[in-house]
């Protein structure tokens, strides 16, 4: 959505303009972000240890919270999400001869090297390790250094009315809700920036499309040939969705760790967090929501569902914390990530699953992660790039992951043909024949998939980029007719 300007519209400065300040609020205004929020999850994901310590601090105040943070973490500051079409008109306002000064509750050391980096703010008032520079702090300083309606304010949130309220005129930018009328009984506002979050982004950012390979919780259901049952289908379908929402909050934890990461991607900048489309505060009320959710639901149905959305859970934060990078053993967990799925489905049906589909799903699953840290590589190597960030792959690896990924493919198809010349097949099919049909497939289809790898046409994930696929799709319609072939009775 592009930034749109609302009347009443802002005045070309004039000669009164040019002697009063504008002082600009940072979080929520001139970037659409959370310095606080960000830089947490930033400490969180260099010091685990050190970032439990936040309650602590914070007990302490919130400027000493902000201080400690910032005295661990450094920031990105040229990749911030700042607000495009605000930031324009501060640059106009500042070659126009206007004082602007950046005032903000984000601690001293964040707020000086934006100010540095955008090179148009005289002066900054900012938190430091006792002092919070929010509400009626902020409101005290700004009075006692500009005078009442000395200065204008440019501001976003609640916090900011009191400020408003002294001030001169008020700019309200991506204002929170309420704010808005709030601040014109307050203050004369003279207008405002508005691009606010949508609903859009937010489901983005829960990635719905995910979901898809939840679908995995059924497999231990027709596996066991009882997908007829209704009562087990139904505590399948609440397992698929208690899955979903853990993933989603699994999903949020992890882009609110890799924002940096990802605003230097050149596909992944473009994430609800990472572009500022979605509010990262916002986001961080979701986590423990969605994860409330899920395990409220998960609770219902069984305690050894509950058991493994916890350690689905603990596994993404450990990848996200720890083991993206770890050669090898990221995608050892990703594969595990995929076998988890069936196992939560065994769990919600109570079936025990068999040694032949848990050995088909680890050798299987590693190939498509392989699949998947491939196209990551070859991406980066026709960048120009030599390494990941923030990964320990570089692009000598691509030839050593695509040996090792179509390799374990082939393993899952000698488990399948060894599976089919079972006893188990022999009582569970009754023309075990056709299941054969089933290897030759399966070999085509790991093939296709690492050669759509290697011609760098592979989607992030493989197992969304099958969905997709024509030709995948034909292939698996096909085996799911060998399937109702061998069963037919």
């Amino acid at each position: 959505m592009r930034d749109s300007f609302c009347a009443p519209a802002i005045k070309a400065a004039d000669v009164s303009d040019r002697d009063v300040p504008l002082c600009v609020d940072l979080d929520g205004t001139l970037v659409r972000t959370d310095m606080l929020v960000e830089s947490w999850f930033a400490l969180l994901r260099r010091n685990a240890l050190s970032a439990l310590l936040a309650p602590f601090w914070l007990c302490h105040g919130k400027a000493r919270l902000k201080h400690e943070i910032a005295r661990r973490v450094d920031l990105d500051i040229r990749s911030l999400p700042y607000h495009g079409s605000f930031l324009d008109h501060l640059r106009k306002q500042h070659s126009q001869g206007r004082r602007l000064v950046l005032a903000t509750a984000t601690n001293e050391k964040y707020a000086n090297q934006v100010a540095q980096h955008l090179g148009i703010f005289e002066s900054v008032i900012a938190s430091d390790a006792q002092t919070n520079v929010s509400g009626a702090q902020k409101h005290r300083l700004l009075v006692e250094k500009f005078g009442a309606s000395g200065f204008d304010y440019a501001g976003n949130a609640r916090c900011d009315l009191p400020v408003c309220s002294s001030a001169r005129q008020a700019i309200l930018v991506n204002p929170e809700p309420g704010v808005a009328r709030a601040a014109r009984k307050l203050a004369d506002v003279a207008g405002s920036f508005s691009e606010p979050a949508t609903l859009r982004a937010y489901l983005r950012a829960l990635r719905p499309h995910q979901w898809l390979k939840n679908l995995l919780v059924f497999v231990p259901l027709m596996a066991a040939h009882r997908s007829g049952d209704a009562t087990l289908l139904g505590h399948a379908a609440l397992a698929f969705v208690a899955f979903g929402l853990c993933a989603s909050s699994a999903y949020l934890v992890n882009d609110l760790m890799d924002l940096p990461a990802d605003r230097a991607h050149a596909r992944k900048r473009h994430r609800p967090f990472a572009s500022g489309e979605a509010s990262v505060k916002v986001g961080l009320v979701l986590i423990p929501s969605l994860l409330l959710a899920s395990f409220g639901i998960a609770a219902w149905i069984s305690a050894a569902l509950v058991a493994v959305l916890a350690v689905y859970f603990a596994s993404t934060l450990a990848y996200s914390l720890w083991l993206k990078g770890k050669v090898m053993a990221d995608v050892l967990l990703l594969a595990a990530l995929y076998t988890l799925r069936i196992l939560a489905g065994a769990a919600a049906v109570a079936i025990e699953l068999s040694f032949w589909l848990l050995a088909f799903s680890m050798f299987l699953f590693l190939s498509l992660a392989m699949v998947k840290r491939h196209a990551e590589l070859l991406d980066l190597k026709n960048s120009g790039n030599a390494s990941t960030q923030g990964r320990g792959y570089m692009v000598m690896d691509l030839a050593t992951v695509q040996s090792q990924g179509a390799a374990a493919g082939y393993c899952a198809v000698l488990v399948l043909a060894l599976y089919i010349n079972s006893d188990d097949v022999r009582v569970n099919y009754a023309h075990p024949q056709a299941i054969w049909l089933l290897c030759p497939l399966l070999l085509y289809w790991i093939s296709r998939m690492w050669q759509k790898a290697g011609l760098g046409v592979m989607h992030d994930d493989p197992l969304i980029f099958a969905l997709k696929d024509p030709v995948s799709r034909c292939v698996g319609v096909a085996g799911a007719i060998a399937v109702l072939a061998a069963s037919w009775r």
